[in-house]
C-alpha cells in the first residue's frame, strides 16, 4: 500500500452515528468550537495536523484499534474536549468526542 501523502489536504468523514450524537450534543458553544475546528482542519494538510500544537493529534496506546485500523489518535476538538479519529489515505475518519479528557485514552 503507498504511504499517505503528508502534503495532501485532509478530508473529513464526519458519518460515524456516534460521532454524529456527540457533536449534535455538545452545547452550543462547544458545538461551535468544535465546528470551528473541523473547519480549520479542512483546511489543513496532514503535515499541518501532525505539528499543530493546538490540536495536539496524539497516538492513542492505551487502546487496541479495530481490526483494519493501524492506530486510534485523539485530537483536541475544543478547549474542553478531545475527540478520536484514525487516518484513512487523505481522510481523517472521526469516531467519538470524548465527555472529559481521560475517557479519550479509555482511562477510568
Amino acid at each position: 500500500m503507498a504511504q499517505p501523502d503528508r502534503d495532501s489536504l485532509v478530508r473529513l468523514d464526519l458519518n460515524n452515528p456516534v460521532f454524529q450524537t456527540h457533536l449534535l450534543t455538545l452545547q452550543k458553544p462547544e458545538r461551535h468550537a468544535a465546528l470551528d475546528t473541523l473547519n480549520k482542519l479542512r483546511q489543513m494538510t496532514w503535515n499541518q495536523v501532525y505539528r499543530d500544537a493546538g490540536l495536539k493529534w496524539e497516538k492513542i496506546v492505551s487502546i487496541k484499534p479495530p481490526a483494519g485500523i493501524e492506530a486510534l489518535y485523539s485530537l483536541r476538538i475544543s478547549q474542553a474536549r478531545r475527540a478520536t479519529a484514525y487516518r484513512d489515505g487523505d481522510f481523517i475518519r472521526l469516531l467519538t468526542i470524548a465527555p472529559d479528557h481521560d475517557s479519550t485514552y479509555g482511562k477510568k
